[in-house]
């Protein structure tokens, strides 16, 4: 929807926001010729920096989530592609990492949901397969004896997060896209207003400011919300076990741990799950539970380094769906509430904003992303 493009020139987009969402957008939108300008105080940090980077909507899947696993499965069908131009476009990796995921559990309890997930997954012709302990040794050795039995699914991968948020601004400088690096304080259908008094106006503009966005337009208010996660970073010593060569996932008495290579020896373990409005700090607990866990699992990681801890904001929606196309009927584009799953999401919801913003096809996976299915943003 073009308004203010007046002399010729190609249309503009304000994308507010420079995670993983934006960012891809922003990318996409510049390579298809479009003039970009992404406002973030500080681009490519936030929730997508601290995050564990699955590729998961198998494991992540959960009945009555149907819509979700069928929109994540199709954007993992499209990551390759998606890594691959941005390797050409960025000339750096995208960090993709492609040795699948195994999913174990210590109690026979946890034992019970693995396998309730298991028969869900089936019936909709996800490819798992069910290992007994002993089995799920001789696919990781890293395993601990206290697991009772597990699944392999090959189809979960994952991504360095750090490396492809590198090739994402990257590739957004070198396809033209410009950064203002400022506070933005309120988004409409026209333009953005930034802390200092400035507005900076656009044909188009994308609301894609994660946990924030609800901060940023009034139709979001009670839509989004922040959802606290606190991530661990561990380093390989010489004196320790290998690392897992799969990300793995595990259910220790009813808590959700997981732990996800990256190059070099290192492991991110996550993620704890808290609503605590924006507060972003660390805790004690948090700690202590995801090495708790973990240790349960992977009871060699005791001898690693403890090189970081962080925690996130994922943008939590009230069905775990992302909100992804207009806000009524002249309000700003929006790409956001993807809570956990926004790495996985960012090739599909990039292709779904250039669609709309070139009035083509949107993927039909993301009907159900609409933002108007919620009365309060209905045009």
């Amino acid at each position: 929807m073009t308004r203010h493009n007046t002399g010729g020139q190609p249309p503009s987009l304000v994308v507010v926001g420079g995670g993983v969402i934006g960012l891809s957008c922003a990318w996409r939108a510049s390579a298809a010729g479009r003039r970009v300008t992404v406002v973030d105080p500080e681009p490519a940090r936030g929730a997508s920096w601290v995050a564990g980077g699955m590729l998961a909507p198998i494991t992540e899947a959960w009945p009555g989530e149907e819509a979700l696993l069928a929109l994540g499965v199709e954007s993992l069908r499209r990551w390759l592609d998606f890594a691959e131009e941005l390797g050409r476009a960025s000339a750096e990796g995208a960090g993709l990492r492609q040795r699948g995921t195994v999913v174990v559990a210590v109690t026979p309890g946890d034992r019970s949901e693995l396998d309730a997930v298991a028969a869900h997954l089936a019936l909709h012709g996800c490819v798992v397969q069910r290992l007994s302990a002993r089995e799920l040794r001789t696919v990781e050795p890293a395993v601990g004896p206290d697991v009772a039995g597990g699944l392999t699914v090959p189809g979960d991968l994952a991504v360095d997060n750090r490396e492809l948020l590198h090739a994402l601004r990257a590739a957004c400088d070198l396809s033209g896209v410009t950064f203002e690096h400022a506070l933005a304080r309120a988004v409409d259908g026209d333009g953005v207003d930034v802390v200092g008094g400035r507005r900076l106006r656009a044909d188009a503009v994308l609301l894609a400011a994660g946990a924030y966005s609800a901060t940023l337009h009034p139709a979001l208010k009670g839509l989004i919300r922040p959802v606290k996660g606190e991530i661990l970073r561990l380093a390989h010593r010489p004196s320790a076990l290998p690392p897992p060569r799969r990300t793995v996932r595990a259910v220790v008495h009813g808590s959700h741990v997981y732990a996800v290579p990256r190059e070099r020896g290192g492991l991110v373990v996550g993620a704890t799950q808290t609503e605590t409005g924006f507060d972003a700090a660390v805790t004690v607990g948090g700690v202590r539970d995801l090495l708790r866990d973990i240790e349960r699992v992977l009871p060699g990681l005791a001898e690693y380094e403890l090189v970081e801890t962080g925690a996130g904001l994922r943008p939590g929606s009230p069905d775990n769906l992302p909100l992804v196309g207009r806000l009524g009927a002249d309000g700003p584009l929006v790409a956001t509430g993807h809570h956990r799953n926004g790495l996985l999401l960012a090739p599909i919801t990039a292709d779904g904003i250039l669609a709309l913003l070139t009035d083509t096809q949107l993927p039909p996976e993301l009907a159900a992303a609409d933002p108007a299915r919620f009365v309060g943003v209905r045009g």
